[in-house]
């Protein structure tokens, strides 16, 4: 039932863009983006839900995501350099994509209540969450243990979230798309990305060896998040 309530709402992203189409006639699609990247993030939640987490797992998510939300917190003076996809990175490597996916979509909701929530907070939770996802499923074959493709994938994660959050900004000037537009504000935006790219890999660089033990060890001792949770 819950796989079917995710894919259900994946599958309403069309038919919400027709909607939205048909309503607005292309001038007002920031109402419906946020809406698709709303549902985008249902199967996800979904999908964790569906693997029957122990309560030691939902802890130990919840634990990662209030270590994540923490470091928002911390390095706000420092803009756009912040350790959340680090964190969300590391711990979609030795919990799985799904759980990555939870932490890096929960990290973008609750943090948004000192930051500010608003229409953009779909969008976040979406970024981080797939951040997340993708990491976890890259690492199943061990593709981020080594330093070099883990800052590679640092720098694609930073370029990511630049894209897509972009896609908002152009939006929320006047609700229609308009790819020149949003083309500017990529390039006018490159300064910052390179920034978020850069800090990405630092963090992940130091984060990686000192995180990473400490949640192998929690894995080894409570016996969660083993490979046939992730694949049920």
């Amino acid at each position: 039932m819950k796989k079917l309530i995710g894919w259900a709402a994946l599958g309403s992203v069309p038919l919400v863009a027709i909607t939205g189409t048909l309503l607005f006639g292309g001038e007002r699609w920031d109402i419906a983006a946020v809406l698709m990247a709303f549902l985008c993030c249902v199967p996800f939640f979904m999908s964790f839900e569906s693997r029957a987490p122990m309560a030691r797992e939902i802890v130990l998510v919840s634990v990662m995501t209030a270590f994540s939300v923490a470091g928002r917190f911390i390095f706000a003076f420092v803009p756009f350099f912040k350790p959340v996809t680090a964190i969300v990175v590391i711990s979609a490597m030795h919990f799985g994509p799904q759980a990555g996916f939870m932490t890096g979509a929960m990290s973008a909701l609750i943090s948004n209540i000192y930051f500010g929530q608003g229409a953009w907070t779909p969008f976040q939770m979406l970024c981080w969450g797939l951040i997340g996802f993708i990491a976890g499923l890259l690492n199943k074959k061990g593709l981020l243990e080594k330093a070099v493709p883990l800052c590679v994938y640092g720098v694609f994660a930073g370029a990511l979230y630049s894209v897509v959050m972009d896609v908002w900004t152009v939006l929320s000037a006047d609700g229609t798309l308009n790819s020149a537009r949003w083309t500017a504000a990529l390039i006018t935006a490159l300064p910052v990305t390179m920034m978020y790219c850069v800090s990405n890999a630092v963090f992940l660089l130091v984060l990686k060896k000192p995180l990473g033990n400490k949640l192998k060890r929690l894995k080894t001792k409570f016996g969660v998040f083993c490979e046939k949770s992730d694949t049920d």
